[in-house]
C-alpha cells in the first residue's frame, strides 16, 4: 500500500505557491518557491539530485530530478500551457532510473494546477556502478567522426 499523506502535503505546498505566483513564470522559478514552502511545511527534500542513465551497462548520461523526497518518491515540475504524454513519459522513466514505485508530475503554467501521480510499471534492473563510454574520444568506436 502506498502512503498519500506525502503526496496530498507535496500537492499542497504546490497549490500555495500557484496561488501566490499564478502561472507564467520558468520552471525554476517554481522549483525555488516550492523549495521555500516545503520547507515552510517542515517536509525534507532533496533538489536537482543526479542519476546516472545506463544503456547495456554502459553509463551514457545523467538525468536530474527536480526533487526527491524520502529516497522514494520523485518530483518532475513543468510550466507548460497543458501536459502532454511527453511529460508523463519523462515521469515515469524517472521512476524506473530512480527505481522508486511512486511519483508526482506537477505543472504550473496551466491556470489551474495540474498535478498527476506515477506509478511505476515495471521494475530496473539492479543499479550498476557509473562507467561512462568517453564519446568524444576520437578512437571510441561510439565517437562520431
Amino acid at each position: 500500500m502506498i502512503d498519500d499523506e506525502p503526496t496530498y502535503k507535496i500537492i499542497g505546498c504546490a497549490m500555495e505557491v500557484h496561488n501566490t505566483l499564478g502561472n507564467g513564470f520558468q520552471e525554476v522559478i517554481y522549483q525555488r518557491c516550492l523549495a521555500i514552502e516545503l520547507q515552510i511545511a517542515g517536509i525534507s527534500f532533496q533538489r536537482e539530485v543526479e542519476q546516472p542513465i545506463f544503456y547495456k551497462g554502459n553509463g551514457v548520461g545523467v538525468r536530474r530530478a527536480d526533487f526527491i523526497f524520502e529516497d522514494r518518491l520523485v518530483l518532475e515540475l513543468k510550466a507548460v500551457i497543458e501536459l502532454e504524454d511527453v511529460h508523463l513519459a519523462q515521469a515515469k522513466n524517472y521512476l524506473s532510473a530512480y527505481n522508486f514505485d511512486v511519483g508526482l508530475l506537477i505543472n504550473f503554467g496551466a491556470k489551474s494546477l495540474q498535478h498527476k501521480r506515477i506509478f511505476r510499471t515495471e521494475k530496473r534492473a539492479s543499479k550498476k556502478s557509473y562507467n561512462p563510454i568517453n564519446l568524444e574520444n576520437p578512437d571510441h568506436p561510439d565517437a562520431d567522426n
